[in-house]
């Protein structure tokens, strides 16, 4: 076991590099985790913010690069879990191929998986353990050209009952977190000006969400303040789905 921290607050954090994932790790440090994140990026070239994490670098793409960090986890051994790594390919179900399906699987899917497996064992080990999936409305309902990635949101949320029935004797609770329209460089650079004004008169609170607010939510969950929910999809949307 890496460092003498108690297992229960070391984190390990998917994709948290920007975005939602980073926002999710300055909070649990905020909150006294040891945070642990991932990225694509070599650590030279990871945003200033995410320095100051301890940084996994994994592309969820490579399945090998996938498994040498499941080697590397179940060694450091976490005692919470925040699967938040994700890829979007939209395209008209005519012109998606099946390579398109299956990397968004690989990425959205089955890197969750496999990491659940890798943290799974020191769970067992002290009967304690928190999973929050990052799924997404599209999880809920769709869009068109949002085959794939509904499709893999879905799938994220049957692991996730799947989890909580199975370990819930273990201490080991797994819950979703379903965003709505979040602002973030992604968002902004694939609706436009345009586009969020047009999305925000559509949302009961007029107005994007912000990553803080999805990050507040996700540290609740995998907190031991969290002591009975399980099996959940909390849906964080402003009131989008519920208009």
């Amino acid at each position: 076991m890496i460092g003498s921290i108690a297992p229960q607050e070391r984190v390990l954090v998917t994709g948290g590099t920007r975005g939602i994932g980073l926002a999710t790790a300055q909070k649990l440090t905020a909150d006294g985790f040891e945070v642990w994140i991932t990225g694509r990026s070599k650590r030279e070239s990871i945003p200033t913010q995410a320095e100051a994490f301890h940084y996994l670098q994994a592309d969820f793409s490579l399945p090998e690069d996938v498994t040498k960090l499941c080697e590397i986890v179940r060694e450091i051994g976490f005692h919470a879990l925040v699967n938040n790594a994700g890829i979007n390919i939209v395209a008209p179900l005519l012109q998606l191929s099946e390579e398109d399906l299956d990397l968004v699987f690989t990425v959205n899917v089955r890197a969750a998986f496999q990491l659940t497996r890798a943290v799974l064992p020191k769970m067992l080990d002290s009967d304690y353990g928190r999973i929050c999936n990052v799924a997404s409305i599209w999880g809920l309902k769709s869009l068109s050209g949002r085959a794939a990635y509904s499709t893999s949101k879905f799938a994220l949320r049957g692991l996730t009952a799947a989890i909580a029935a199975e370990f819930a004797p273990n201490g080991i609770l797994a819950n979703c977190v379903a965003p709505g329209f979040i602002d973030t460089e992604l968002t902004r650079s694939v609706l436009g000006d345009d586009g969020i004004q047009k999305i925000s008169t559509q949302i009961p609170m007029k107005r994007l969400g912000s990553v803080s607010e999805i990050a507040e939510m996700i540290a609740w969950l995998v907190s031991t303040n969290n002591s009975y929910m399980t099996g959940q999809t909390v849906t964080v949307d402003g009131g989008y789905l519920g208009a």
